[in-house]
C-alpha cells in the first residue's frame, strides 16, 4: 500500500513539475525549451533509478513522467527560430549546429522521439530497460553537436 501511495505522490509531483512548466504562456521560445529539457531531466530523474535498480519497476510513474515531459515539450518545433540563437539576452546552451545543420538537428530529434515511443510502449521491466538504452544514446547524440558544455 505504501509503494502505491509514494507512486500516486510521484506521478502527482512530476506532473505538476511538467504542466508548471508549459502553464507559463509568456515564456518564449528559448524558456520554453530550457522548461521542456527540465521536465525531461524530471522524466529522467523518475525511470534512471529504475533501470539502476535502485527502486523498482513503476510504469504508472514513468507514464506520469512521460506525459508531464511531453506536455512540456509540446511546442518543440515552434522554438528554434533564427532569432533563438545563442547570444540574445535570454542564455541558452544551443549550438549554431542547431541552425547550419538542420537535417542533422532534425535526425537527432527523430532518434530521441523514437526512442521515447519504446519507452512509452514498455509494458514491463524487461522491454523498459530493453528500450531505455536507446534513449540515452539519443540525449547523447544531440547533446554532443547540438548543446554547448556550458552552464
Amino acid at each position: 500500500m505504501k509503494a502505491k501511495v509514494f507512486t500516486m505522490m510521484m506521478a502527482a509531483g512530476v506532473m505538476a513539475l511538467g504542466l508548471a512548466s508549459v502553464a507559463k504562456a509568456d515564456m518564449g521560445p528559448i524558456e520554453s525549451r530550457q522548461a521542456c529539457m527540465k521536465a525531461n531531466g524530471a522524466a529522467m530523474g523518475v525511470m534512471v533509478p529504475m533501470l539502476k535498480g535502485e527502486k523498482p519497476f513503476d510504469k504508472p510513474a514513468i507514464d506520469a513522467a512521460l506525459d508531464a515531459e511531453g506536455k512540456a515539450c509540446g511546442g518543440w518545433a515552434g522554438w528554434w527560430g533564427e532569432d533563438t540563437k545563442a547570444g540574445g539576452a535570454v542564455k541558452s546552451r544551443a549550438t549554431d549546429a542547431i541552425w547550419t545543420d538542420k537535417a542533422g538537428f532534425e535526425a537527432a530529434g527523430g532518434a530521441f522521439m523514437k526512442a521515447r515511443e519504446g519507452l512509452v510502449a514498455a509494458t514491463d521491466e524487461a522491454s523498459f530497460k530493453a528500450a531505455f538504452p536507446a534513449v540515452g544514446a539519443a540525449c547523447q547524440g544531440c547533446h554532443e553537436k547540438f548543446r554547448t558544455a556550458e552552464k
